[in-house]
Formats: C-alpha cells, structure tokens, sequence
C-alpha cells in the first residue's frame, strides 16, 4: 500500500508538473501587440549566403635546417623532408556576386596552392587569388559559381560603441555558425596584430577559423571583416576580437581588384597624437587630430604648403582622431591621389591639397622643420 501511494503522490506531482509546463508554454507571448518578437533570423537568412568556407592546401617550408645535419641522416636512415603539407580552414565575404569576388584575410591564404570555396549551399568551387596585401592582411579571391549573393557594404565611420553586431563565419571548420555581441571599442591600434592596424573590437564570439569572416550590423549591411582575438590560455574566445572596418577594406580592395596589388604612397610628414598640452601651445580647442612634427623637403606635404605644427583635423572630409588615422588613410590611397587636408594653424582653419606620391628620403633632400615632440607620444612617418 504505502509503494501504491508513493506512486501515486508521484504520478500526480508529475501531471501538477506537466500541467504547469503546459499552461506555461501556452502563455508564453508569440507577438507584442500583434508584432512578432525581436529576431535575428530575418536578417541572417538574406546575409549568411554571402559568407563562405575557405579550405587551403599548401606546402610549409620548415627553417630547421638542422634537420639535415649528417647526425640526423644516420639516426633516421635518410634526411628528413624540409617541406610539409599543410591545411587551413576559414572564411570569406563574396562582395560582387556577379564577378565572384570574395574577401577574406591574406594570412588565410598565404602560401596556399589549392583553395577550394564551399557556399552556404554546399555547392564547392576551386578559387584563385585576384591579389593580396599583407600589410593590412587583406586578401580578394575568385570563384566561377552563377547565382551568388554578396552583402551590401555599411559605413565603419558611423559606428558606436554600443552598437549591435553579428560575426558570421566558420569557427574550428565546424561550419557556418553566428554570433552575436556589441561593438566594444573603435580605432584599436598599436595591437601589433597588422602594420596597418585601425581595428573594431567586438565581444561578438570570434575562433580560429572565423578569419576572413564578415562581422555586420543589424539590417545586414557588412561592416569589418574578422582577422584577430585575444586568446586566453587555451587559445579560445575572451571576449576580446577584432575586424578591420569595411571602409578601410574597400579602399584596399579597389586597388586589389584594379591593379593586383596595393601601391602605398606618402605624403612626407611625421606626426603624432595631439595632447592638450599641445593642443595649448597651438591654441587649438579640440583635443583630437594629428600634430605634423615634421615636414620633409620637396615632399608632397612640402608642396602643398603642410607646415611642422599644423594640426590635421580632417582628410577627404572624414574626421581625424589620431596619427595612426592619417597613417591607415593616406597609406590606404594609391599614388597619385589628389587628397583634401584640413588643418588647424595658429587658431585658423586652412584647407590644402597635396597629391599623394613616393618621398624621397635621402638626407641631403631633407629639410625637416620640427616642433618639440609630446612626452607621451611616438612620432612616426605618414608610411
């Protein structure tokens, strides 16, 4: 009798359980107002077809040359093969569907001789490499494949801290997968990551294998392309990733797809952060921009009338923040390119054009007309 009522008293806590889950679920709201809730899957079903697998096949030259010492050959009956296969896996953005353009990082596909492209669709497609630039770790390949989708391209000047963002990609060659995040930080440098470094950091889950992958805003629109992490130990995602803003990826990307190759020109000067107590001596208000130190002789800066302790506040219209903003966008323009610089002197405003080409650097040619260099700032060349 008492194992009878133990199971019943059993049996009815689980109809009392099940009944509570029941009207749970039936109460839980499908619509607010007769709209359904919040998701993100409208969009990701129009983006994710625009993001790809990478697989790479190439040959790892090994730098151990030891390998081949004398010893070596008696212990392992033969020299040991100075050369590997090697296999790589991550992702890519088709930006022109109709020439099959894809975007993804060079480290990538550096030293790849086989990369095959597998599409949303599982359809697969051998791909060759249209141009790369290792300076910013930029690559553009291409695939013959009819029916592709690109992504539309957003605008990287107008993010916020604070604004939502997805990352799309291929984690640990598991497949396409996304994640979700906010934008944490912008214009990440000095991370030593590329040699040019203007980052947007994400708490968006980015892994190995994510490289190359598209990071975009809410309605879609691509606005940096995953490249790096902070690791922990293990190596895994901290919260910490980065992506080179689509803006700084188009300009690149042009020359990529135009000439096979990105040619960085200068325009002479060497500059660094402006700080208030600068920013005082120059009796400028606003404490962001570049502080010209110095301007070499003859140089496009030169001719254009650029003057140790301008201050730049703007180039082509886009805001300065930094020295390392005048670095990433006059080494993203090719050489030859007419480029409107604002500057602030002596309190006023001047506006100035100088056209971007190759600074001689030989002493004699130099002139340098100098300021006192910030304490807390490391001046450097424009390239």
């Amino acid at each position: 009798m008492r194992r009878i009522k133990y199971i019943t008293i059993g049996f009815s806590v689980l109809l009392l359980a099940l009944g509570v889950f029941k009207s749970v679920q039936a109460n839980l709201p499908s619509s607010v107002n007769g709209q359904a809730l919040p998701s993100l899957a409208p969009m990701l079903e129009k983006a994710t077809p625009a993001v790809v697998n990478i697989a790479t096949e190439g040959i790892h030259r090994s730098r151990r040359h030891a390998f081949n010492d004398p010893i070596f050959e008696h212990f392992f009956g033969g020299k040991i093969p100075s050369e590997r296969r090697s296999r790589g896996t991550g992702s890519g953005v088709i930006i022109d569907a109709r020439k099959g353009h894809i975007v993804t990082n060079y480290h990538v596909v550096a030293n790849a001789s086989k990369i095959t492209v597998t599409l949303n669709d599982g359809r697969k497609s051998p791909a060759s490499i249209i141009g790369t630039d290792s300076r910013a770790d930029i690559a553009v390949i291409k695939i013959k494949e009819k029916g592709l989708i690109d992504l539309p391209l957003g605008n990287s000047d107008k993010l916020r801290v604070g604004d939502f963002a997805v990352a799309i990609g291929n984690p640990y060659g598991l497949g396409q997968s996304v994640t979700s995040g906010i934008i944490s930080a912008l214009g990440r440098t000095d991370l030593g990551i590329e040699e040019y470094e203007d980052f947007i950091q994400t708490d968006a889950s980015i892994n190995p294998g994510n490289s190359g992958g598209a990071l975009v805003d809410l309605k879609g629109r691509l606005i940096g392309i995953n490249t790096a992490i902070l690791g922990g130990d293990g190596g895994g995602n901290v919260g910490i990733g980065f992506a080179i803003p689509v803006n700084m990826m188009k300009n690149i990307v042009n020359q990529l797809v135009n000439f096979g190759q990105v040619e960085r020109g200068q325009l002479g000067v060497v500059v660094q952060d402006l700080d208030r107590r600068l920013a005082k001596a120059l009796n400028v208000t606003d404490h962001r921009g570049a502080v010209i130190v110095e301007v070499v002789y003859g140089s496009p800066a030169d001719l254009a009338g650029l003057q140790a302790g301008d201050v730049i506040t703007h180039i082509n219209g886009r805001r300065i923040k930094s020295a390392s903003d005048v670095r990433n966008k006059v080494g993203a323009m090719r050489i030859g390119t007419r480029v409107n610089v604002d500057v602030s002197r002596n309190g006023r405003n001047k506006n100035l054009t100088a056209v971007v080409g190759k600074t001689q650097t030989n002493a004699k040619e130099q002139r340098p007309r100098r300021i006192e260099p910030s304490q807390n700032d490391t001046p450097f060349w424009d390239q």
